[in-house]
């Protein structure tokens, strides 16, 4: 089982003994959340921005391109919640399902 860890702007992915597997972000980063297959991983930035990477760091989409504090993943859709307090559910290719 892998886990991402936020650690000075970076996120990275590791092993459950803390081993390094790689950087999927090298700064800018305040949040990050894996899936529950470890396949994709959501990284919220510092300028608001929530971003979906394959798990080998490449990006398959931006999901929000600003406002967003924190976002994770809800079963196979995506819980972003925005600076204004509101929260958004949205599909993985980024539509938006509800505003909650």
């Amino acid at each position: 089982m892998n886990i991402v860890q936020v650690k000075s702007g970076k996120v990275e992915l590791r092993k459950d003994s803390g081993t390094l597997i790689r950087t999927i972000v090298s700064s800018g980063a305040v949040f990050a959340d894996l899936n529950a297959d470890q396949m994709l991983v959501l990284v919220t930035l510092l300028n608001g921005k929530v971003e979906l990477r394959k798990e080998n760091s490449s990006l398959v989409r931006t999901i929000v391109s600003s406002g967003a504090v924190q976002a994770r993943f809800s079963g196979k859709d995506i819980l972003v919640t925005l600076s204004s307090g509101k929260a958004e559910l949205r599909k993985e290719n980024g539509s938006l399902i509800r505003k909650l």
